[in-house]
C-alpha cells in the first residue's frame, strides 16, 4: 500500500505571491518541466507595470488574491495538500497566518530580497522575526549574499538558506545578445539605456541631471533612452528620449539601438533587470545600492559602479564609459553575458525541486 501511494504521489507547490513579473513566469514554467504542479495566489497586475501574461501550461494554476482571505487560502491549501508553501515576503498578514496554520504539517519557504545593513530598525525587526515569523518557516530563499546575511540574523539555519531566488528569462535575453552581437560589433550604439519605473528611489532624476551636465561639459554623440512610467514627469531634453512602459517581448526593438545599461537606484534590494541586460550583453553602470551587482558587475571589466545619489560620481563613470572604444564596449558586453550565466531559471527550478524532495 505504501509503495502504491509513493508511485501515485504528485509533488506540488503553492506560491503566495505579490505582483507577478515575467521573470517569475519563466522560472515556474521551468519548474513545471520537473513534473511539479504549481499553484500561485497573486496580487492584481500593477497599473504602472502592466505586464501581459499568456501562460498556457496545464501544470500552473493562478488565483486572484483579491478573492482570498486567510480562511479561504487555508481551505484551498487543505484541498491541494501541496508539498511546499512558498511565501514571498512577510508583508501580507493573510499569507503569514496561513503559514502559521500549517506549521509542522507542510514545510514553508520564505522568500525575500532585503539587504542586511545592520541598522537599529533591522536589528529590532530581526528580534521580532525570530519570535513571530521565522519559527513558522523551515527555509529561506534569497537572491544573494547580502540577503543571506539577513536570513542568518533572522535565525535561519545556514544549511536551510538557498541563494538564487531571482532569475531573468536568460534564454530570451541571451537570444537578444546572439542576434544583435554582430550588428553592434559593426556599429556600437552610442546610447545609454534606463529601464525602470519613474520614481525618486530609482535615481532617475540624478541620471537625467548627470547626463545633461555631461553633454554641457563634454559634448558628445551619446543619447539617453528611458523605458518606464511612474509619478515623475519625463524631463524634456533633445538627447533624452522617453518610450513609456514596454512589454518584455518588445524590448529587442530598443536593445538593438542602445549600448550601455544604467541603473542609478538609491534603493534596489536586487534588480532582476541587471541580470536581464547582462544576459543581453550590455556594459553596466550601477549605483552601489543595486544588490545584483554582486553577481553581475566586475568593476572595470564589464562596467562601473558609483555612490548612489552622487551626481558627480555618476558623471565620472558615464564619461569613462563614453571614452571607451567600441572594441572596449563590445568586450565589456561579452563579459556581462558570461557573468549572467551564473543564475538561470533552471537553477531556480532546481533549488525548489531539491527542497520539495528533501526528506
Amino acid at each position: 500500500m505504501d509503495n502504491k501511494q509513493n508511485i501515485n504521489f504528485q509533488p506540488s507547490i503553492i506560491i503566495l505571491y505579490t505582483e507577478l513579473a515575467e521573470y517569475l513566469i519563466c522560472c515556474i514554467n521551468e519548474l513545471s518541466l520537473l513534473n511539479i504542479d504549481i499553484h500561485i495566489i497573486n496580487y492584481p497586475v500593477n497599473k504602472e507595470a502592466p505586464f501581459k501574461f499568456n501562460v498556457k501550461n496545464h501544470k500552473i494554476t493562478f488565483y486572484n488574491k483579491a478573492n482570498y482571505n486567510t480562511k479561504s487560502i487555508i481551505s484551498l491549501i487543505e484541498r491541494l495538500n501541496p508539498s511546499l508553501i512558498y511565501c514571498a515576503g512577510w508583508s501580507d498578514n493573510n499569507y503569514l497566518e496561513t503559514v502559521k496554520h500549517f506549521k509542522s504539517k507542510i514545510p514553508a519557504l520564505l522568500g525575500f530580497d532585503n539587504q542586511w545593513e545592520g541598522t537599529i530598525k533591522q536589528w529590532l525587526s530581526a528580534i521580532y522575526a525570530r519570535i513571530f515569523i521565522t519559527p513558522y518557516f523551515k527555509y529561506a530563499f534569497v537572491p544573494g549574499a547580502i540577503q543571506k546575511t539577513f536570513a542568518l540574523k533572522l535565525g535561519f539555519n545556514k544549511e536551510n538558506i538557498i541563494i538564487g531566488a531571482y532569475s531573468a528569462n536568460t534564454n530570451y535575453f541571451e537570444s537578444i545578445y546572439d542576434t544583435q552581437k554582430q550588428q553592434k560589433q559593426h556599429n556600437f550604439p552610442k546610447r545609454f539605456l534606463y529601464v525602470g519605473r519613474y520614481y525618486e528611489f530609482k535615481g532617475i532624476k540624478e541620471l537625467w541631471q548627470a547626463f545633461i551636465e555631461v553633454q554641457k561639459e563634454q559634448p558628445n554623440d551619446w543619447e539617453l533612452w528611458c523605458l518606464g512610467t511612474g509619478d515623475i514627469a519625463p524631463i524634456i531634453h533633445p538627447k533624452i528620449k522617453h518610450f513609456g512602459f514596454v512589454q518584455p517581448d518588445e524590448l529587442a526593438n530598443y536593445t538593438s539601438q542602445t549600448g550601455v545599461f544604467v541603473l542609478p537606484s538609491r534603493f534596489e534590494p536586487w534588480g532582476v533587470v541587471v541580470h536581464e541586460f547582462a544576459a543581453a550583453g550590455f556594459p553596466l553602470i550601477l549605483s552601489n545600492k543595486v544588490g545584483a551587482s554582486e553577481q553581475f558587475l566586475q568593476e572595470g571589466e564589464n562596467g562601473y559602479s558609483f555612490e548612489a545619489n552622487n551626481i558627480t560620481q555618476l558623471k565620472k563613470v558615464m564619461i569613462k564609459m563614453i571614452k571607451n572604444t567600441d572594441q572596449d564596449l563590445i568586450k565589456m558586453g561579452e563579459t556581462s553575458n558570461t557573468l549572467s550565466k551564473r543564475i538561470s531559471p533552471k537553477t531556480w527550478a532546481q533549488n525548489i525541486f531539491t527542497i520539495i524532495n528533501t526528506k
